[in-house]
Formats: C-alpha cells, structure tokens, sequence
C-alpha cells in the first residue's frame, strides 16, 4: 500500500488511527498494539501475500535467535547464534536480491549457461533486515533490554518506517510504544503530523512524480541528442529523488507523529552540504549511522591509522553502492563516493579555503552528475547520455529537444499557466516553465527550511492551517497517477 493513494488517505489510515485511541482509551494496550500490528501487516501484505509471509518468517526467525541468546551464557553458542543469525539474514537478502545479479555475472565470466531465478524483490527487505540486524548485534553485546514477541514485532512492522525507513533502532521506538503518555490523542503531535504529511505528499505527487514523466521519457527514450536536454535529464533526476525521498521521509515522520511516535530524523536538507561528507551526513542518515555503527567502527573506524581509516571508508561506501541495488552502475556510485570522501579527507584543509557558496555548487555538481550514474539501468546507458551531453554541438540546429519540453508544458498546471493569460511567454519560449521550474526548486533545496525543522518550530496558526489544507487537496486531486517511491526498489 502506498501513502500516495487513495486507500491510504481515505481509508486505511482513519481506520489505524481510530482503532488505535479507542483501544487505549478502553484501557487494552495490548490489544491497541496487537491492532497497530495486524494492520501495519496488512498495510504490507495489500500488494502481495508472498511478501508478507517472508517478513512474518523474518520477524519470528530474529526474535528466536535473540530468545536464544538471552538464555546462554556460552559465548562460543552466542558467537554461534549470531554468525547463524547473520547469515541466515544476508543470505535471504541475497538471494532475493543479489542472486540474479551474481550468475549473470559468473556466466558473463565463465561463460556458463546457469538458469536466472527471476525472482521480485520483496519490497523494504534491504530495511527490515538490517533493522533486525542492528537489534540481533545489539542483543549479542547485550545492550537492549528484553522485549515481547508483540513489542518487537510491532517495532519491526510498525508501518510508517517499514518499507523506506527510516532505519530505527529497538530502543527508539519501543520505550514509545511502551509510554503511557503517549498513548492519549495529542491535538498539537496531530497537527505537527498532518502539516508534515501534506508538505510529504506535496513533494512527491506535484514535484517528484512530474519530474518523474520527464526522467522517464528520457532514460527510455533514445532520440535525444542536445547538451541542454541531457543537462536538464540530470537535473531533473537529481530533484526527482530528493524531493520523492524527501516526501517519503516527511510523511513517514508525519504519520509517526501522529502516533505521538517521534522517528529519526532521516533526511536533512542535503544539496545544503559543502561536501560529500556533509552530503552523507544529511541524505539517509539513518542508514549512514547504520554503516558507521555496525560496519566502520567494527572494521577499526579511524583508530588503526590514516592509511587503514581511508580503506575502511571506502569499504563503507562499496557497501552503501551493494546495499542499494543489484547493477553494476550501483557498485560504482558507491566507489566513486568512497572515493571522493578520501580525497576530502586528505585535501581538507586545501578545500576549506574555497568559498563556502562554491564548494556547495560544487558538491551538488558532483552529487548530480553520480546521481545519473545511478539512474542508469547500465554503464553503456551512462555512457550514452554523457556522450550527448557533452557534444556541444546542437543537432540539426536545435538547442533542445522538443518532446522534452512538452512533456512539461501538457501538465495540468501548466495549461493553467495558459488561461490565467501566460500563454504568450510559453509560446514565444516553450523552454521557459521548465527552466523556472527547475531553478525555484534548486534554490528551494539550497535555501529553504526542512519539514522538521519547520514541524519543530511549534508554529501551527491559521496560515499553516490553510497550507496543510491546500497542499492536501492539491496533492489528492492530482492522485490519478499512483507512483511508487524510488527506495521502494532499494
């Protein structure tokens, strides 16, 4: 089920949070929490069965393991439980993710004929394991207290964070759960919830998912042959997964708040980052602590030298590029990042001289142009639109490609533009709304607060009342083409 949809919006929902209160109110929380799982298990499970029964044996599989490891003290059975425990995860995560990837590659190389499984990746299963991961560790190092099968099963499902993150850990969310205070209505969490909800769903069916129609055409689409089109393609996509991860992570956020559950935040206004560090820092922290807690530091972190604290970021990034997706084109994203993490690090200080406003420039010029990286379906495909993108050269005398612009200019709003008397200037310079376009939304990532700092701001009159109202009705009217978030597919 998608929080962009109308049965999430005007059914599910209402009904999850009604029954949750009344539970309360009836003084059952166990019952309330047992209702909070069922239907985060159905809000999994609306799409596909199959899904649903692999996250039920995942969630009972990991709480058996921990279950195991609370009742030995042997520490040759815990380390036992746990390799079994790692592996048991990894290998599910492989096989439905990487197994394909790994024979096409050993036939490639050996020239071998092995049959292709065809398998569908369960959706968030890259998510929900290494949360239980992160829970499995913990409880070998015996640093989470002891929880019932309810409480963890209801921290792993809880739907808000279950299919895109963000990634939480057991003693984040649990105590929460657990909270008496928190199990009342809270009109000021409801309004906070519902105004990061609508600025959510804002950015991702009236931002990314236009955005997207452009992406689309372009990666699928072979007659484009322009630098200005091939420069717009990158731009485009560099905004279309940010303001779509974005609106993931506002509604998720929002949602828990209306819960009275506060979830990490995930998603800190990246394209304000003056480097690739900074970058990491803001985009998907939860899975860069992730890395840091249970792979960097593991490795040695920076305490076993310069040369060995810059192998062990460049195996982080190697990871983040494997954990993101099956394709060649993601391992490479990931070295390169890697890469240029290590170069900051030599040459920081050197860096540090460079204006403050250049050095943002150009890390979102980087973090652009990797993005189209990792947008590609395959290296030849990169390779194709850089070789168009940097001949200068306009073709048949063209600046731009037409389809291009449009696939923007058919948009409703744009039609709009045309009947409030702005047609002259889009039929004097079709390529005007689209640049407009692009440029407010890179200053609004350069310059604009972000949803938590905006929902922590406790600023809720009647000026917000009428932005959560609009932004709602805006963003449902234009529900008719349901797309799933990109980290869906991570």
């Amino acid at each position: 089920m998608l929080f962009n949809s109308y049965i999430f919006v005007f059914l599910f929902f209402p009904l999850v949070v009604l029954g949750y209160y009344a539970f309360h109110h009836w003084n059952r929380p166990r019952m309330a929490l047992g209702y909070l799982l069922v239907m985060s298990m159905l809000f999994y499970g609306y799409n596909s069965i199959e899904y649903l029964f692999i996250l039920i044996a995942s969630v009972i599989l990991n709480f058996s393991v921990v279950e195991l490891l609370d009742r030995t003290n042997s520490l040759l059975l815990r380390r036992l439980l746990l390799v079994a425990g790692l592996g048991v995860n990894l290998g599910i995560l492989f096989y439905y993710k990487y197994y394909d990837f790994f024979i096409e590659n050993v036939n490639a190389w050996l020239k071998t004929d092995y049959a292709l499984l065809q398998l569908m990746l369960p959706l968030g299963i890259s998510f929900y394991t290494f949360q239980q991961l992160s829970y499995v560790i913990d409880s070998y190092r015996r640093e989470c207290e002891k929880y019932c099968f309810l409480e963890y099963a209801s921290y792993v499902t809880f739907f808000p964070q279950l299919i895109a993150g963000p990634i939480v850990y057991h003693d984040e969310l649990i105590p929460q759960l657990r909270d008496k205070k928190n199990h009342k209505i809270n009109y000021e969490n409801l309004c906070k919830g519902l105004y990061a909800f609508s600025l959510g769903l804002a950015k991702k069916v009236l931002i990314a998912d236009t955005l997207s129609k452009i992406v689309t055409w372009a990666y699928d689409n072979k007659s484009y042959q322009t630098t200005l089109t091939g420069i717009i393609i990158m731009v485009c996509y560099t905004l279309q997964i940010y303001f779509d991860f974005s609106g993931y992570c506002d509604m998720a956020y929002g949602i828990g708040y209306m819960f009275n559950i506060k979830l990490p935040f995930n998603f800190n206004s990246p394209y304000k980052a003056n480097s690739i560090s900074e970058f990491w820092d803001r985009w998907h922290m939860t899975l860069t602590r992730f890395f840091t807690k249970y792979v960097y530091i593991p490795l040695g972190g920076n305490r076993k030298g310069a040369v060995r604290t810059q192998i062990n970021i460049f195996v982080v990034f190697l990871v983040s590029g494997i954990w993101h997706g099956a394709n060649w084109t993601f391992i490479l994203w990931g070295m390169i990042h890697g890469a240029a993490k290590i170069i900051e690090r030599v040459f920081g200080n050197a860096l540090e001289r460079i204006p403050r406003f250049i050095r943002r420039f150009l890390t979102f010029c980087f973090v652009t142009v990797t993005w189209s990286l990792f947008r590609s379906e395959t290296l030849l495909q990169f390779k194709r639109l850089w070789k168009y993108t940097m001949n200068l050269q306009n073709i048949h005398g063209q600046f731009y490609d037409r389809d291009i612009v449009e696939i923007f200019n058919n948009l409703v709003e744009t039609r709009i533009l045309y009947r409030l008397g702005f047609g002259w200037v889009i039929d004097r310079c079709p390529l005007f709304p689209i640049v407009a376009f692009i440029i407010l939304l890179i200053l609004a990532c350069f310059f604009l607060k972000n949803t938590q700092e905006k929902v922590e701001d406790g600023q809720y009159g009647a000026r917000r009342f009428i932005v959560t109202v609009v932004l709602l009705l805006w963003s449902v009217l234009s529900l008719s083409d349901v797309s799933e978030f990109l980290y869906f597919n991570f």
